[in-house]
């Protein structure tokens, strides 16, 4: 059963792959995959396994914490975006030339990854990229450089990605020695790329955008929504931090905040209002991520990813080749049920606290996820929001990102030799 599994699998993968050419929408496949992925875990236990059923619920409620976090996420944003809160930063951005925005909106989407989460990062820096950028092949580039850097500055932080929260809170890893020996890695993955597509974009200046008229209440209403609006954001890891409060409590709490203050500020303007900014979410790419997670859970359920790891164990006896496997690996299976694997896999006594492999791990999936656009949520979600295929980002964007991530390895084992 577990070969029609992977079958079901490989045929979603490829169809939404092939998106353009089958004029399905992936969000469509996506969620055929995982009924039929899980329509076959079932089968292969008549009568029904109540296990089965436990397994399905228990990785929904994990999921669907991840996808309540998305739509409070996106919504927060769409209402700064509509109060015109993102011109705030685009004021700041002195420099008119598009290769200039890009390094410096890459710079800013690295550190700041790190501090919020790199899908609340993407959806951030995209939403701002539209303000600037109004030639839509150069905003692809954009787009997908905010991808990168978004999922590496991620991987050196504690609170930047889930993988890494994963292993922080599993205690496979501290914040300290993630800082140390993780940053520059990352930063050469960010690098790399950046300096490959910063030839690809045109050389010329940007249309100064149309400034918010400062004397008018609009402005003091941007600022307002805008500062809150960010505040509830990074607001979310420190709750987490000091009550242990989830994720997605902390986006929900943030969300009615925001909710109240806009329903006050727009007595009569509805189209400001939350009720209206929840028509504007991408519904299709938020069902479009809970079909991959939900079929991506039933292959771990099934037992593939631990007979891949297995496997991986039996024909590269190196460990670091192992990790660096796992980060290929990763774009194009999701991070978090290959981290969970590594973590049930190789136990605390063989690879203790701050132990290399884990290391390895933190910095390969959360970086290698850039290598396809489906390999990361800020990738998943990116592509829905700007309309990026398959096919154009694995033509124009994968070769500088595996290059770079296969430097940033070679740097982490220089480090890391360097440094014990």
């Amino acid at each position: 059963m577990n070969l029609l599994i992977i079958t079901a699998f490989a045929i979603g993968y490829v169809a939404i792959t092939l998106e353009s050419k089958v004029k399905v929408n992936k969000a469509a496949i996506a969620l055929l995959m995982a009924v039929f992925c899980w329509g076959f875990n079932f089968a292969a236990h008549i009568p029904p396994d109540e296990a089965y059923l436990h397994h399905l619920v228990e990785h929904l409620g994990e999921i669907s914490q991840v996808i309540i976090f998305l739509m409070g996420a996106m919504t927060i944003v769409a209402l700064i975006e509509a109060h015109q809160g993102f011109r705030i930063i685009t004021d700041f951005i002195r420099t008119r030339n598009k290769v200039k925005i890009l390094w410096s909106t890459s710079i800013i989407t690295f550190f700041l990854s790190s501090l919020l989460d790199n899908l609340t990062t993407s959806i951030i820096m995209v939403a701002l990229i539209r303000k600037l950028i109004d030639d839509r092949n150069d905003r692809m580039f954009f787009s997908a450089m905010v991808i990168i850097a978004a999922n590496a500055g991620g991987a050196w932080s504690p609170i930047g990605d889930v993988t890494t929260t994963m292993l922080w809170i599993g205690n496979r890893l501290t914040t300290g020695t993630m800082i140390k020996l993780l940053f520059i890695p990352s930063l050469i993955s960010t690098l790399i790329p950046l300096f490959f597509l910063s030839r690809c974009i045109k050389n010329d200046s940007i249309v100064i955008p149309h400034q918010i008229d400062k004397s008018n209440e609009g402005f003091s209403h941007a600022k307002k929504v805008f500062f809150l609006g960010m505040a509830t954001l990074i607001f979310v890891p420190i709750l987490k931090a000091l009550l242990g409060m989830p994720p997605y409590m902390g986006i929900i709490l943030g969300l009615g905040v925001m909710w109240v203050l806009t329903d006050l500020i727009n007595h009569e303007q509805h189209h400001l209002k939350v009720p209206h900014i929840l028509t504007k979410i991408d519904i299709s790419s938020v069902l479009f991520f809970l079909g991959i997670l939900l079929a991506v859970a039933a292959l771990e359920t099934a037992g593939v990813l631990n007979h891949l790891t297995l496997w991986m164990n039996a024909h590269f006896k190196n460990m670091d080749i192992v990790a660096t496997f796992m980060g290929l690996i990763s774009s194009i299976i999701d991070n978090v049920p290959l981290t969970a694997a590594a973590m049930g896999m190789y136990d605390l006594h063989t690879y203790p606290l701050d132990s290399k492999f884990w290391l390895m791990i933190a910095y390969a999936v959360g970086t290698g996820g850039s290598i396809l656009i489906i390999g990361s949520a800020a990738g998943v979600v990116v592509m829905g929001m700007e309309k990026i295929s398959f096919g154009w980002y694995l033509r124009r964007i994968s070769l500088p990102v595996l290059i770079g991530y296969l430097i940033g390895i070679f740097s982490f084992l220089a480090i890391y030799m360097f440094l014990n």
